[in-house]
């Protein structure tokens, strides 16, 4: 669906239209980001954290254990089963 349109100065700079700032959430000073996904180019608000940076926080300079998809699938069926557990 195509929210609006914007056209490229020779400096190659753009001007992002008030329909995308408003649904982005942007305001002056924001960082957005672009990614190839196949022949599309995707703009997003940026976060404020990478996933590199969120890994850092948690684990520091240690590896996680490494655990098989049936063991994951077992921790967070055993997580929902104590949040949500009636009793």
């Amino acid at each position: 669906m195509k929210v609006a349109t914007s056209r490229i100065t020779q400096q190659g700079q753009i001007s992002v239209p008030v329909e995308v700032r408003r649904r982005l959430g942007l305001a002056p000073g924001s960082v957005i980001e672009w990614e190839a996904e196949g022949d599309t180019i995707v703009v997003r608000r940026a976060g404020k954290y990478s996933s590199m940076d969120i890994h850092q926080a948690i684990f520091g300079d240690r590896r996680p254990k490494p655990v098989s998809i049936e063991e994951m699938d077992a921790a967070v069926a055993a997580h929902l089963v104590e949040k949500h557990a009636r009793g």
